[in-house]
């Protein structure tokens, strides 16, 4: 039993929610399974000379259906009220069908997931996000985002899927004073009941005296590629598609995926200063 105990202590068997996101992050960035990942971390450990167990494939499976993301949500106070962008994206999940389909060619319904994003356009960074069912409207997710943002907004800005008293009353209720950029719909008339409508109204008059393309310059409706962007980035970097196969470990991983690019697009970003030459 002593050398059993030995074997097995009781530490190589709990492991910290620290180690687990360590072991998921490494994966993450490298586009690795747990096994591999497992493998990663083990080599890592030899190289450093630390006698430290790493969990197993198994464990890291298990613990991710329950692990607690730590966010690091860098709110800027002293740049102001922030400028949201709000957009959804599918990821594709891999699955038993998946491999079939891939190994035989024999067709399978393939599984979805949406992914919703929150990004700060002044920076670039992911502020929120949800992960729900291929079915789920993204109006519907505009409150659940905007919970994660502790600033307050100065401007919102989506897409037209978003126009609707849901989306208009979520940003109002969160920041009183949001300016609320979204292109109402082609068949839009003033005062239809949908938004406010001092600020819905003013959007519809001015497409109809300016055209919508010189509208969008003056609302800055433009920034809004900088989310199309951002998902474009995840989905590079990260992947199109979700490894885990229960819906807790999907959004531990989509989590991991965040705090990754986050991550990177803080190292990457330079600090950029305007400089004028004077002239003598």
């Amino acid at each position: 039993m002593a050398g059993a105990a030995t074997k097995n202590p009781w530490w190589a068997t709990h492991y910290s929610d620290l180690a687990i996101e360590t072991v998921l992050t490494l994966g993450c960035v490298f586009g690795l399974r747990l096994r591999q990942s497992e493998g990663l971390m083990v080599s890592l450990l030899d190289l450093m000379g630390l006698d430290l167990p790493v969990p197993d494939h198994t464990t890291l499976s298990r613990r991710a259906q329950r692990w607690a993301p730590r966010l690091n949500q860098q709110n800027h106070p002293e740049h102001g009220p922030l400028h949201v962008l709000i957009d959804s994206t599918g990821l594709k999940v891999f699955g038993a069908g998946q491999w079939l389909e891939d190994k035989h060619g024999a067709r399978s319904r393939r599984g979805w997931r949406k992914l919703h994003l929150a990004v700060d356009a002044d920076t670039g960074e992911i502020i929120a996000h949800t992960l729900t069912n291929q079915d789920i409207g993204d109006p519907s997710q505009v409150e659940p985002l905007l919970d994660q943002i502790d600033g307050e907004i100065g401007q919102f800005t989506a897409d037209g899927a978003y126009d609707g008293n849901p989306t208009y009353g979520a940003v109002l209720q969160h920041s009183a004073a949001a300016r609320i950029v979204i292109p109402p719909r082609i068949t839009a008339t003033e005062g239809g009941g949908t938004g406010p409508p001092d600020q819905r109204d003013d959007h519809i008059k001015a497409i109809a005296n300016v055209g919508r393309l010189k509208w969008q310059a003056i609302t800055g409706y433009g920034k809004r590629a900088l989310i199309e962007t951002a998902i474009g980035r995840y989905k590079e970097l990260i992947d199109r598609r979700l490894r885990a196969r229960s819906f807790a470990a999907q959004q531990a991983e989509v989590a991991i995926g965040r705090a990754v690019l986050n991550r990177m697009l803080a190292c990457a970003r330079p600090d950029s200063v305007r400089y004028t030459e004077s002239r003598a």
